[in-house]
């Protein structure tokens, strides 16, 4: 067993989560950790939503709202939608606790003391109509490196390379399409370039690996061809302190929202030890050189995955140019790998908010359930090349693959145990037919495995769909159906506990893609409890501060079944089943949904985490 961190990125709270996001971070987050633990491995899967940052001003000034009253709202919303959606966090907190303050406070203070935060005059952009700071990916211009006309004041997505805002050809807000004033202000810098040397050591450790996606590592590395100071601290009101003094009691500067974002995977990790009662055991993720770590998020957020965040645990630890000493923290492990996603679009067009082309987690689960989406996520996601959403798509999958094969296979094998023998049989004599199918799927723990541990989702349901087939086709070989007569009894038997034997099994491998059904059919087996341990939304009061209280996700998976055969119970209780799964209607499904969505014009895409 070895430990396994889960971070998943952290959720912005400026409004309810949409099924472009959670395809990108949440569910391949939730698929990997649940079969991790299946594993026998010692999961700590964290996260939380991302609350500071100018874009959370300007919202809560557009809802009439204060900038914590709008957090308090919408963090409340993503921690239910993702709970609905069955992710199995240990803990799913936020970045305004003062637990996340004092963590990344310390961040910050040891990675100035190893001198790499260093102090500079910049360019800052304001609006001219306001005077608000704004910030960088809120400022639009043409990329000058390479002509792209839609690159944002902090990086270029056509050409990877980070830029400033001010170096931009004709920048514009993106909030209302204004100029923006540049004007001198004082700033603390990570030095990535005192950095680099450490940062270019550690990629080609991980290129050499060979575990990460091709695309993954080839944009990481391209950073490194132009990397500059990063300005760490904003012209802000909002945000975490800057601890250090005379900036401290500054009320205009703060930590810069993905300094602190980045960081909230260490104070959650920190957070869920304390809240266990043992608040040193964040160590064994963090501190082990064994322990192993895997960062999930959208491709949009590589940068802050395979550079900044690296470089802020390189500069913590003294590992640069100017060298250092750890802090109490000690060394930081540094991620195993970044599992970025590429983009999902919603009928052929970019998500968009703002023009409701878009579909929300909680209406999609409201209507569908979460088994149904978990499943289109898993099988046609954007896994490792952008993908599309349709609701014909959906409606297809669910229907042909849900219901006509694995739910038909369920129900059928249940169908039939019911009706002859009320319970689980016994097996008596084997037939070929029977050990080849049996073999067949116990050989699936094995490659559905190794693929879920290679992040290769889709090729690993995949797998799985195939093993239905073939306990289908088992069916259609064995006919029990016609296994009437009292001398064929105990071949009826046989064939029906190899089904049980194989659906279990199939059910077991079914289980990190759709939680929810396998705890049905579990019970539809006769099984008892649940075979997958679910997620809890719980209210806590924050440590230290007892006046405020917060919704978590959180969970007890101590009880996750072994990702291995278990001999089906001769005798248990299998009655009549429902179905498992619902057949969905194309033409009320088709005209329903599209009604909802609203026509729009061409944006820029919404990043998917």
């Amino acid at each position: 067993m070895s430990h396994v961190l889960s971070a998943v990125a952290w959720p912005y709270t400026n409004g309810p989560r949409h099924i472009g996001h959670v395809a990108g971070f949440g569910v391949p987050s939730d698929v990997f950790s649940r079969y991790m633990r299946m594993a026998g491995h010692d999961v700590l899967m964290v996260s939380g939503t991302d609350e500071h940052g100018t874009p959370i001003l300007v919202l809560a000034e557009e809802e009439g709202l204060t900038p914590q009253q709008l957090v308090d709202k919408y963090n409340a919303v993503i921690a239910q939608d993702l709970t609905d959606l069955g992710l199995s966090y240990d803990l799913f907190t936020r970045t305004t606790t003062r637990n996340h303050y004092a963590v990344v406070q310390e961040m910050f203070r040891q990675v100035h003391a190893n001198g790499y935060m260093v102090e500079q005059t910049t360019r800052g952009a304001i609006s001219p109509s306001t005077g608000r700071t704004l910030p960088d990916r809120y400022i639009e211009g043409t990329c000058p490196i390479c002509g792209f006309p839609e690159a944002r004041g902090d990086q270029c997505d056509n050409c990877g390379n980070q830029l400033d805002a001010d170096e931009l050809i004709d920048p514009r807000s993106k909030i209302n399409g204004e100029t923006p004033e540049f004007i001198e202000t004082q700033h603390f810098f990570l030095d990535l370039p005192a950095l680099a040397g450490a940062l270019r050591e550690w990629l080609d450790g991980r290129e050499a690996s060979g575990s990460w996606r091709p695309n993954v590592i080839k944009f990481s590395k391209n950073l490194l061809k132009d990397v500059r100071p990063r300005a760490m601290t904003r012209d802000i009101d909002w945000g975490i302190p800057v601890p250090l003094p005379g900036w401290e009691d500054n009320p205009s500067k703060r930590l810069y929202v993905w300094f602190d974002a980045v960081i909230g995977y260490l104070s959650a990790s920190v957070e869920w030890a304390r809240r266990t009662g043992d608040a040193e055991r964040w160590r064994e993720w963090w501190n082990d050189p064994d322990a192993v770590s895997y960062y999930f998020q959208g491709k949009d957020n590589i940068t802050f995955h395979a550079q900044i965040w690296p470089a802020e645990l390189l500069g913590y630890a003294g590992r640069g140019d100017r060298g250092g000493e750890p802090g109490p923290y000690g060394e930081l492990n540094l991620p195993t790998e970044v599992v970025a996603s590429e983009f999902m679009t919603l009928e052929g067009k970019q998500f968009s908010t703002s023009r409701k082309h878009v579909i929300y987690v909680q209406d999609v689960v409201a209507r569908y359930g979460p088994d149904p989406i978990r499943y289109f996520i898993c099988a046609a996601g954007p896994e490792n090349q952008d993908a599309d959403f349709s609701w014909a798509e959906f409606v297809k999958r669910n229907n042909t693959e849900l219901v006509a094969g694995w739910g038909n296979l369920v129900n059928r094998t249940a169908s039939m145990i019911a009706k002859s023998f009320g319970e689980i049989p016994r097996a008596y004599e084997a037939h070929d037919v029977d050990d080849e199918l049996l073999i067949a799927v116990a050989d699936g723990f094995t490659t559905v495995g190794s693929l879920l541990e290679r992040h290769s989702q889709k090729a690993a349901l995949g797998e799985v769909m195939r093993l239905v087939g073939e306990a289908n086709a088992y069916v259609s070989r064995t006919e029990p159906f016609k296994l009437k007569g009292d001398d064929q009894r105990e071949r009826l038997s046989t064939v029906l506990h190899t089904l049980a034997q194989a659906v279990s099994d199939l059910n077991r491998m079914m289980a990190p893609f759709l939680p929810h059904a396998s705890n049905r059919v579990h019970h539809v087996l006769g099984g008892e409890g649940e075979l997958m341990p679910m997620p809890r939304l719980e209210v806590v009061r924050d440590l230290d501060d007892d006046t405020r209280t917060y919704p978590v996700i959180t969970g007890e998976y101590s009880d996750t079944p072994r990702w291995q055969r278990v001999p089906v119970t001769v005798g248990a209780t299998v009655g009549k089943p429902t179905p498992v799964f619902v057949k969905l209607d194309p033409e009320q499904v088709l005209a329903d949904e599209h009604a909802r969505l609203q026509p729009q014009t061409d944006e820029p895409a919404t990043p998917t985490a």
